[in-house]
């Protein structure tokens, strides 16, 4: 009887790597298609060469990888860089965060955004602290709190060297453009898609480069409009781009209408000190969060007198409320809301409502900017209406300045 002798091009179990056809042709692990190996060098060679100098690339450790792609979720990479190296300077390992309090970690995360990361992130840490060791496959981390399949992934390939795809919005454009996938790439049968595709280029022994080759990829030259093909790596095998439609790729979702909100912010000075108030934590926009009083207008009443705003205040926060009128404006973003901030002057009598507890509390000015509070976890809000007020208040100074000089000198 025969025996038939073992497959070739099969992925060998001890390194990852796939085994090669003596005509240098790899299988594809997902539909048996021959691809050249050649593509997955290339892009590899592409990112050596070009690969930007982020502060988390650096690392390879599983903590810093994660702290890392849990901060890059929904914010810019220069946001991230502004606040990651002083998170890890904070809690420089797992154990450490999750020794921490939350306030401490909402502290360090403030200005972030999306403050659920970051509880979630404190989560994870103690589940692996309490475990000892860290789990080294996608599979695995995808069991702890609010870890998703990309930023499974991600960490398995890029700390462990598991031979997996990394899948996040500039990996998805990329391969979708890649193979002109003419359905929606967050349904099964397009993700399906995308994932053999991304399979194919990911090299065995360099899988965690792979994977921020794409995702590099897609940030700098696969860009939503106006992509740079005529240099990019992967442009000969692109369906997209030889079909002169990289643009209509992927699929668009129609997204949620962004909706325009009016908020009034109320500074509330009392001996050189500002009030803050906390949010009780459940679930909502800033839960558990130090920020300044803040009411919503209806869309109908945005013109409320100033006796109609300190009603308003009162019947939000209790006290006696009255206030100056409005000082400033600044625009805020949260998730899709559009929000038009009316920053006013306050004050509040003296009532057992503001005394200093655990929702409420005076900052002293001198604490400012927001940043200085290293204590307080305070919503991005803060930050921008004082600076908006303190603006106005010098560009007003300077104008009475200016008026002063000229009817002196018109004396």
């Amino acid at each position: 009887m025969r025996v038939k002798s073992e497959k070739k091009n099969r992925k060998n179990p001890s390194t990852g790597r796939r085994r090669e056809s003596p005509s240098g042709r790899v299988l594809s692990r997902r539909c048996g298609k021959a691809l050249d190996r050649s593509e997955s060098d290339q892009l590899l060679r592409w990112f050596d060469a070009v690969r930007r100098d982020l502060s988390w690339r650096r690392r390879r450790d599983p903590y810093s990888v994660l702290v890392s792609e849990v901060m890059l979720q929904q914010t810019r990479v220069e946001v991230v860089e502004r606040y990651y190296e002083a998170f890890l300077a904070s809690f420089p390992d797992v154990r450490s965060l999750a020794n921490a309090s939350e306030e401490e970690v909402l502290a360090r995360w403030s200005g972030l955004g999306y403050y659920r990361r970051a509880r979630n992130l404190h989560r994870a840490a103690r589940v692996i602290a309490g475990r000892g060791t860290w789990p080294r496959t996608a599979a695995s981390l995808r069991e702890l709190p609010g870890i998703g399949e990309y930023t499974a992934a991600a960490v398995a390939s890029i700390a462990f060297g598991e031979a997996t795809l990394a899948l996040d919005g500039n990996v998805e454009r990329v391969l979708a453009r890649r193979i002109a996938l003419d359905s929606d790439p967050k349904r099964a049968l397009g993700r399906r898609a995308l994932e053999r595709a991304g399979l194919d280029l990911v090299d065995g022994g360099r899988a965690g480069d792979s994977n921020q080759a794409l995702m590099e990829l897609g940030a700098t030259l696969c860009r939503p409009r106006s992509p740079h093909c005529d240099v990019c790596p992967l442009s000969e095998g692109c369906a997209a781009r030889a079909l002169g439609r990289a643009e209509d790729y992927p699929m668009r979702r129609v997204r949620r209408q962004r909706l325009a909100v009016c908020w009034v912010t109320a500074i509330v000075e009392r001996d050189g000190r500002i009030l803050l108030l906390r949010r009780p934590p459940a679930p909502g926009l800033m839960d558990g969060l130090w920020n300044l009083p803040t009411i919503e207008l209806e869309a109908e009443r945005t013109d409320c007198s100033d006796r109609e705003l300190a009603r308003r205040f009162a019947r939000e926060y209790g006290g006696r409320w009255s206030v100056a009128g409005a000082r400033a404006r600044a625009h805020h973003s949260v998730t899709y809301r559009d929000i038009d901030v009316l920053i006013v002057e306050a004050s509040i009598g003296s009532r057992a409502e503001v005394a200093e507890s655990e929702e409420a509390v005076f900052v002293e000015v001198a604490k400012l900017p927001p940043s200085a509070w290293a204590e307080l976890p305070t919503g991005a809000l803060v930050a921008k209406a004082l600076e908006a007020l303190f603006r106005a208040r010098a560009e007003s100074t300077h104008a009475g300045q200016g008026s002063a000089r000229s009817t002196a000198t018109g004396s």
